[in-house]
């Protein structure tokens, strides 16, 4: 077992069995982790989209169907309890899901549901539709929502209200990606004029609230962001309120493994983050830990 309390990722092991858009099994990914020095690794298996209107074009050009998604995410319900335990004693595999926020409007008893069994320790819960769009995916994709809110500061508002409302109702042990409307709005004008601030900091005092853990999430460097999500002013704001960060490598792929994790690390220290806040198990219990962060 790693002797780095403070190396956990708790969002990620997206994995190809499982995920249309992943591209390694899940072994092969644990096995990464297991050499890149990893403490406990939580697997957060995206959640079912269970309407057709939420296929990605690659699923739809492979003929997927809803009954397959939902086929793979059963197995990896079934599957994940034997893996995480096949690997105790080299690493601490945590059993989790990802939130979608689809259909729009009732997601809420579905992730309940999801939540509730037994197969799964804790969940990350995001938000990746607004309006039944996608907003993480193709920029075009991404320009309907645009289109359907009428501005990029009405998406974004709409979003940080969104990422709020989630948390209240599912009270997700992780946030995922708090910012994720980054990854395309920052093409199309500034995140941060006052209305977005104060939306951005309202879901923040949810998150304080439900006492979930903000996943810095290092997917933004591979994503042509210049830091990971969330961003500086929100790192400062969140640490500010006395909210936890966790690491999540977002993995979909065993090169996702680890990757930008020490860069994160320094990220944190230098925006005046020295802990870690991280779910790992003590004899068999999940518990939250805070972890001192190493300096260089």
């Amino acid at each position: 077992m790693s002797s780095n309390p403070w190396k956990v990722s708790l969002h990620g092991g997206h994995s190809r069995g499982y995920c249309d858009h992943a591209f390694d099994p899940l072994r092969s990914m644990l096995d990464a982790a297991v050499e890149q020095g990893y403490h406990t690794f939580g697997v957060s298996e995206h959640a079912p989209r269970l309407d057709e209107q939420y296929l990605y074009e690659n699923e739809i050009e492979m003929g997927w169907t809803v009954a397959k998604i939902e086929r793979d995410f059963e197995a990896y319900c079934k599957d994940i309890v034997p893996i995480a335990e096949e690997y105790a004693g080299r690493l601490v595999v945590l059993r989790g899901f990802e939130t979608e926020s689809a259909p729009c409007g009732n997601y809420f008893d579905l992730m309940r549901q999801y939540r509730a069994r037994p197969c799964f320790e804790y969940c990350v819960g995001s938000v990746h539709f607004l309006k039944d769009i996608s907003i993480d995916g193709p920029r075009k994709e991404f320009e309907l929502a645009l289109e359907a809110y009428g501005s990029l500061e009405a998406l974004a508002v709409a979003y940080y209200k969104e990422m709020g409302d989630m948390v209240e109702a599912l009270k997700p042990e992780v946030v995922g990606h708090f910012d994720l409307i980054r990854k395309n709005g920052h093409f199309y004008g500034p995140l941060d004029t006052p209305a977005i601030v104060d939306a951005a900091l309202a879901s923040l005092e949810i998150v304080r609230k439900s006492g979930s853990i903000l996943d810095l999430n290092t997917a933004g460097y591979r994503k042509g962001l210049d830091t990971p999500y969330p961003e500086p002013w929100l790192v400062q704001a969140a640490h500010e309120l006395g909210i936890g960060f966790c690491f999540g490598d977002d993995s979909h792929s065993v090169a996702h493994v680890g990757a930008g994790i020490d860069d994160a690390r320094a990220y944190l220290r230098n925006n005046g983050v020295d802990t870690v806040t991280v779910l790992t198990k003590d004899d068999g219990e999940v518990v939250k830990k805070v972890v001192p962060l190493p300096g260089d």
